[in-house]
């Protein structure tokens, strides 16, 4: 009886691990094809949360992603209009423990090819430039002053009390890359964290998580204090999202939502991806018990022509006379920040333009 069979049997899956490798593998193989950009956007998403979130990740895991390691090269020299992608992607993936060093090589090559000279704005260039960072290269060493240009953008405070989402999403992302996602002091100055507050005011208005997650990770990063207002709201809207599992659901979803909500509870110390997250196609929806009350204030306001003002202790009461009790719950809650007031002012555009006969 000296004979002893000996099985190998692979370790137990922890059930988070399996959460993530399942989140991974719908991305990376169920919901589009690697031609796709958007299989780029979603790939390079999901990962930079998990990387700058610091989050264990086994081989297993890692593995739906391995064909797109494997031909990387191929892909960055057919598609170098998408290195910022491909670069976050493969960067990602060795950081979080996928066996290789491509990315050195995958960078020495952009800043030889000199992709980070094509891009036009300023943010793309910090991006890039902060990618290629962490492999120890700066593709743009002639541009000393590219972080001045930024902070000169994100401090006009102005910018962030009237909707536009596209100005209020590249201040986030000014921030992340100023503190390497979260790992240094940004070193804000007053009028950038202004202007977080209030393009977090406006993002409340309008029920938008997708964007005040991003505030919220973003004012984090800075040090700044967080409302518990925003931080309560979103973490309800986080779980009231539906994962649903079915091989032929549309993914045209809410996806990235979904992501940085959990990127916004990893911040506060909560676990992620708690979530329904089960093998294959997967798609993500937020919850329609909500109101969007932003664009029915924006119409109020309009309409009130001269006798609108920028004093809102003057104006609350004509606009709870006009509005649905939803939206002015939504701004009753609102008014209690210390910054509404000031807000409010830059929102109401009292400033008039003359007009000469």
């Amino acid at each position: 009886m000296n004979n002893v069979i000996q099985l190998n049997v692979p370790p137990r899956l922890s059930p988070q691990d399996a959460r993530y490798g399942a989140l991974l593998a719908s991305f990376a193989l169920d919901r589009r094809t690697g031609d796709d950009v958007f299989w780029l956007k979603e790939n390079a998403e999901v990962l930079n949360i998990l990387e700058c979130t610091g989050s264990e990740l086994s081989q297993g895991a890692l593995s739906a992603h391995q064909g797109f390691y494997d031909t990387v090269e191929q892909r960055l020299s057919f598609f170098p209009q998408y290195y910022r992608f491909l670069l976050s992607i493969t960067l990602d993936l060795e950081d979080l423990g996928m066996p290789g060093n491509k990315g050195a090589q995958l960078v020495d090559w952009a800043v030889d090819q000199n992709l980070a000279q094509a891009e036009l704005s300023d943010l793309q260039r910090m991006e890039a430039r902060r990618l290629m960072a962490r492999r120890g290269r700066d593709p743009l060493p002639t541009d000393s002053g590219l972080n001045d240009r930024v902070r000169d953008f994100i401090n006009r405070s102005q910018t962030f009390t009237l909707p536009n989402k596209k100005a209020a999403y590249e201040l986030t992302h000014a921030v992340f890359y100023l503190s390497e996602y979260g790992r240094h002091d940004p070193q804000l100055d007053a009028g950038a964290r202004t202007s977080l507050h209030f393009a977090g005011l406006l993002a409340y208005l309008d029920q938008n998580a997708d964007l005040l997650a991003e505030i919220c990770v973003a004012m984090a990063f800075a040090g700044e204090e967080v409302p518990n207002l925003w931080t309560d709201w979103l973490d309800r809207e986080t779980h009231l999202f539906t994962v649903t599992n079915d091989e032929y659901v549309s993914v045209n979803d809410d996806y990235h939502e979904f992501l940085v909500c959990h990127w916004h509870q990893a911040v506060t110390g909560a676990p992620i991806f708690k979530a329904a997250i089960g093998p294959g196609r997967m798609r993500f929806d937020r919850s329609d018990l909500r109101s969007a009350p932003l664009r029915e204030i924006s119409e109020c306001m309009f309409r009130m022509e001269e006798a609108r003002s920028g004093d809102w202790t003057r104006m609350r009461g004509l606009m709870e006379a006009q509005l649905s009790p939803e939206a002015m719950n939504v701004v009753c809650r609102a008014e209690e920040d210390s910054q509404f007031e000031a807000f409010f002012h830059g929102f109401a555009r009292v400033d008039q333009i003359g007009v000469s006969a």
